[in-house]
């Protein structure tokens, strides 16, 4: 069982007052520490993959904190982020939510709210972990559909004989339409058994996240056959199980 000294925090914020504030108060409650200046620091921290949770900025030096959460995504690096911003618009936080951040504080904020948000946020995410883990024996080994083998030994799929990686989250969406084949699996579904929200946000992450799937499954991104869109409901996933071992 993990402890909060077990539980690193990356503080990626370029205002000095701030950024040494939640290093300080963080590590009063017991939480590991890591911070960085700008966006390239932060990015190149949060790419060793040490941090078990992000606090991100977006107004950042070198590059935005945007551009860092975007280009931890589209590498699959599925640490969980909370974006800590002074710009509080409805657009930013569906921005950054689309682009996969988990949750986002509206500078200023209270130290309190700061650690509920972190502890929700590690909840979720390590129950999400946990309960995907204890799917395996459902869905596992190696599937195979027309043009298209998932190996989830290795969470990879292999479409025209190029194999790549699943993230995380792209796989446990990939295992739930699998097992639900043939029927509508709702966004609301995703996002609770996927996710692990109970509370809902308005967003587009997993729609997000289907796209980038679908760039690995499908040899025509706009005209899918493995996972197509119900519009209005959800997603299916329609190939015919061919063999399984």
């Amino acid at each position: 069982m993990s402890t909060l000294t077990d539980t690193e925090i990356l503080v990626i914020e370029d205002e000095p007052d701030l950024r040494a504030g939640l290093q300080h108060n963080l590590e009063l409650e017991g939480y590991k520490v890591m911070v960085a200046a700008d966006g390239r620091e932060g990015l190149r921290r949060a790419r060793e993959g040490q941090a078990s949770l992000v606090l991100l900025d977006l107004m950042l030096p070198e590059m935005s904190g945007l551009e860092v959460l975007k280009h931890l995504r589209d590498t699959g690096h599925e640490t969980p982020i909370i974006i800590i911003s002074a710009k509080g618009q409805d657009r930013d936080k569906v921005q950054g939510l689309e682009l996969g951040a988990d949750d986002y504080l509206t500078k200023p904020f209270g130290l309190s709210e700061l650690l509920a948000r972190i502890r929700a946020v590690l909840r979720r995410t390590q129950t999400g972990a946990k309960a995907g883990a204890g799917k395996e024996a459902d869905v596992s080994g190696v599937m195979k559909f027309a043009n298209l083998t998932v190996d989830w030994r290795r969470f990879t799929v292999t479409r025209d004989e190029t194999e790549v990686q699943l993230s995380r989250y792209e796989a446990e969406i990939l295992r739930m339409l699998i097992e639900h084949r043939g029927e509508v699996v709702s966004r609301q579904d995703l996002l609770r058994k996927v996710w692990g929200y109970v509370h809902l946000p308005t967003t587009r992450t997993v729609d997000n996240h289907i796209a980038r799937l679908r760039k690995k499954l499908e040899s025509d991104v706009e005209n899918p056959v493995h996972v197509v869109t119900v519009h209005g409901l959800g997603y299916r996933f329609e190939s015919t199980l061919i063999e399984e071992s």
